[in-house]
């Protein structure tokens, strides 16, 4: 007996690019496909719900997890542990769903080493300007934090070259809807 396996689908952009609206949007459009959420050690915003937006953990659980080999991924950056669960993901595929991955540019290109299957799709901003000022705009950070953010842009634009998918968001509607065509024909593809 042939048992059929989920896809493993990552979506990945700098911070301020559209990926969690992008994300939020797919989601409500395709059965059958399941939201992997990341544990990190950063606070919670006030917008946030533990176990929907992220598992938000301590530094020292996060690392005892890192020590176990629980992650797929995860990488420390802006002062805070972000990571994305083996079990869960694993767990997913097995049973048949197709699992997105929301996670930072290293993190994708960590999850398509060890699961090459992986479909990975990149979402880019229409420049660095533009980027720049979304994440102003947004007021979601400190100004320590915004400043950490826009230095890593230029590193997390250079990763879109190993993306299987880019979509540029320089319109969210059209963004959205080039991000849940390729999801959507993916994951009727035959493995």
């Amino acid at each position: 007996m042939i048992s059929n396996k989920g896809k493993i689908i990552v979506v990945s952009a700098p911070s301020g690019a559209g990926k969690t609206s992008i994300v939020q949007y797919v989601l409500k459009r395709v059965e059958n496909l399941e939201f992997s959420i990341s544990a990190t050690t950063r606070a919670k915003r006030e917008s946030e719900t533990h176990g929907k937006d992220y598992y938000f953990i301590t530094e020292e659980d996060f690392k005892r997890k890192i020590e176990a080999n629980e992650f797929i991924e995860w990488e420390c950056f802006y002062d805070y542990y972000y990571g994305t669960l083996k079990s869960s993901v694993d767990s997913a595929v097995n049973s048949g769903k197709s699992v997105l991955l929301e996670v930072d540019v290293k993190g994708a290109i960590s999850i398509k080493k060890d699961y090459p299957q992986a479909i990975l799709i990149f979402i880019a901003p229409p420049s660095f300007e533009i980027l720049k000022k979304r994440l102003i705009n947004r007021k979601t950070e400190s100004d320590e934090d915004l400043r950490k953010r826009i230095e890593r842009v230029e590193m997390e634009l250079a990763f879109e070259k190993h993306f299987d998918f880019v979509v540029v968001n320089d319109n969210l509607t059209k963004a959205r809807s080039e991000t849940l065509e390729i999801i959507k024909k993916e994951i009727n593809r035959s493995n």
